[in-house]
């Protein structure tokens, strides 16, 4: 069954939780979707994972674009969700429309995403009319990581519990099909997952909310830099792969790999003797061709 913005709101409806992961290439956006994760989020933290950067301020909408396609690529029935870059929408709604239909149209995604509440409100409303579903994101927002003082856990006090309530009522009846809580404590989650009537996407919101999500590095062990406290290590691939380069590395210096079983053989190897006459010995490391190989061949 193809995933879109209504299926996640039938599910919401059945009861059904919701699976989403980032994914940021083609060839593990068809894994994904081979194991039926509901959406994948090209996110902007391809920024920290793909690219290096300390945050995901530098992301530009052409890196959103570039892996977009990549993945949307491998994806039929996965949904796939586009990340709106830090000032690709702030500015103003005209901003916001010309690089939603950019992610859209160039990107190939099935809906975007946007960090914040109230204030980008009249982004939503506008996107959605002209037919572009948007999810969007509150809680602990990673392009307000300047203003927020880090990476911290939002909605602890009263004020900021109720801010949020407010902000995800703001969301939705501006036309949000969804919204991603992230880093707020797991009873307000579940409170507002209860409160409204769009779904809810939990990183680090507990198990209230109706769906969840993870960068895929992290919950592979992939990505060490910095693992927060909400991911789950399923697989420690990282390690996996580490030890694949290694057992690689030595292979290639001890000439045990490629063995005869991964080269091709060549049928007629007299061709070899008569390209002979055509050598150059000047041409090679200390002006002649290895005397040993050459007897070989002869």
């Amino acid at each position: 069954m193809k995933n879109t913005a209504l299926t996640f709101q039938e599910m919401k409806q059945k009861g059904e939780k919701i699976s989403m992961l980032t994914c940021y290439d083609y060839s593990t956006a068809k894994l994904m979707e081979a194991a039926g994760i509901n959406a994948v989020l090209v996110g902007d933290s391809l920024g920290n994972t793909m690219l290096g950067y300390p945050d995901t301020l530098s992301v530009t909408m052409e890196d959103m674009i570039t892996y977009g396609r990549a993945v949307s690529r491998g994806c039929s029935d996965t949904l796939v969700v586009l990340d709106m870059p830090f000032m690709s929408y702030q500015a103003s709604v005209e901003q916001a429309m010309i690089n939603a239909g950019r992610l859209m149209k160039e990107g190939r995604g099935g809906c975007v995403k946007l960090e914040g509440g109230a204030t980008v409100c009249p982004q939503i409303k506008a996107m959605t009319e002209a037919g572009i579903p948007v999810m969007a994101h509150l809680g602990m927002t990673p392009q307000s990581v300047n203003t927020m003082g880090g990476h911290k856990v939002q909605g602890k006090s009263r004020d900021a519990a109720e801010k949020l309530l407010e902000d995800a009522y703001a969301i939705q009846d501006a036309g949000a099909f969804s919204v991603v809580l992230e880093c707020i404590p797991a009873p307000l989650a579940e409170f507002i997952t209860k409160a409204i009537r769009i779904p809810t996407i939990g990183i680090g919101g507990g198990a209230g909310c109706d769906g969840q999500i993870l960068v895929y590095q992290d919950m592979l062990g992939m990505f060490t830099d910095f693992v927060p406290k909400f991911v789950k290590q399923f697989g420690n691939v990282g390690e996996m792969m580490t030890k694949a380069f290694i057992d690689y590395d030595e292979e290639v210096k001890a000439t045990t790999f490629p063995d005869e079983e991964h080269s091709f053989k060549m049928k007629d190897e007299e061709i070899l003797k008569d390209l002979a006459e055509k050598l150059r010995p000047e041409q090679a490391i200390g002006g002649e061709v290895d005397p040993e190989y050459l007897e070989r061949l002869y």
